[in-house]
């Protein structure tokens, strides 16, 4: 079974940058569309984007995801960060339950 661990939040001010990683364990995903999501206090989880196996990366706006297929993992980069980017950010598995339990991600002056 594959199991997904976040990683790579933490506090950034507002217009830095921030690069997620979604590493995964028990199997491959690189046959797998992969998909991140946030959620932020009080909010309803937020799908963000996702990539299909076979692409490595695909920008959208300020997020770029992207994918390496040798390292079982997916990242998620963000650009010009602002205060209401604040939230935990999960990936997952598109169209299963397995999620990962999330990095916090704190955009503040």
């Amino acid at each position: 079974q594959v199991q997904l661990v976040e990683s790579g939040g933490g506090l950034v001010q507002p217009g830095e940058s921030l690069r997620l990683s979604c590493a995964a364990s028990g199997s491959t995903i690189r046959f797998s569309r992969m998909a991140w999501y946030r959620q932020a206090p009080g909010k309803e989880r937020e799908f963000l984007e996702s990539i299909d196996p076979g692409i490595s990366t695909y920008v959208n706006g300020r997020f770029t995801i992207s994918r390496d297929n040798a390292k079982n993992t997916v990242y998620l980069q963000m650009f010009s960060l602002k205060p209401e980017d604040t939230a935990v950010y999960l990936c997952r598995i598109w169209n299963t339950q397995t999620w990962g339990q999330g990095t916090q991600v704190t955009v503040s002056s």
